[in-house]
């Protein structure tokens, strides 16, 4: 069965199914990690009260972008078909379990996933590690071959890959990892095309 007829689908949130507002350079800078560094990995490894504090910041600093959150193009009929094919909805994002709720109501779509579908970078290691998609074939108990995972970064490809899934492409005007992904699309709306 090609991808396009799954009915397992997970998605990242920031870039994806929102338009990206994230400044990660801006974040490095405030928060003192060099640019070179993935932020997470790099809190994981500070000294606990460090952590702590940065992490702190991290959080009231994506409190502000998630309340402000807007729909990517084409992002909210695509979920919306999807949930009305009666498919299974997801979200792995590297943000926080609660920001990711927040995001959803923001957007109008917090309807379309159980809170036990939205894994955060507290339920599961961030992306590219694919524990996630792990963590959600095991609870809809489906093979991980059943899952499209649908992202706007090498991450979520690396961590589709990973994990024995199909990786799809969006917000893109081109794919720069071909070899990665299963499928393409420049939005969520083109995406949405090549379904019906």
């Amino acid at each position: 069965m090609s991808w396009q007829h799954s009915r397992h689908w997970v998605f990242d949130m920031d870039g994806t199914l929102t338009v990206a507002v994230h400044d990660f350079e801006a974040i490095k800078r405030t928060l003192d990690i060099p640019q070179s560094d993935d932020i997470l990995h790099h809190l994981a490894a500070l000294p606990a009260a460090e952590a702590a504090s940065k992490h702190a910041w991290l959080l009231a600093h994506e409190r502000e972008l998630a309340e402000a959150a807007q729909p990517a193009p084409g992002a909210v009929a695509l979920v919306r078909e999807l949930q009305a094919r009666d498919c299974r909805l997801g979200i792995l994002t590297r943000n926080a379990h609660a920001l990711a709720l927040l995001t959803l109501q923001a957007i109008g779509l917090d309807d379309c996933f159980a809170s036990a579908d939205v894994i955060g970078r507290d339920e599961a290691p961030p992306k590219p590690d694919p524990g996630g998609l792990l963590h959600l074939a095991g609870q809809w108990q489906v093979p991980t071959q059943a899952l499209v995972m649908v992202g706007d970064y090498l991450f979520d490809l690396e961590c589709a890959r990973a994990a024995g899934a199909h990786g799809v492409l969006v917000n893109l005007p081109e794919n720069p990892w071909p070899a990665l992904s299963s499928g393409y699309a420049e939005d969520c709306a083109e995406l949405l095309r090549q379904l019906s």
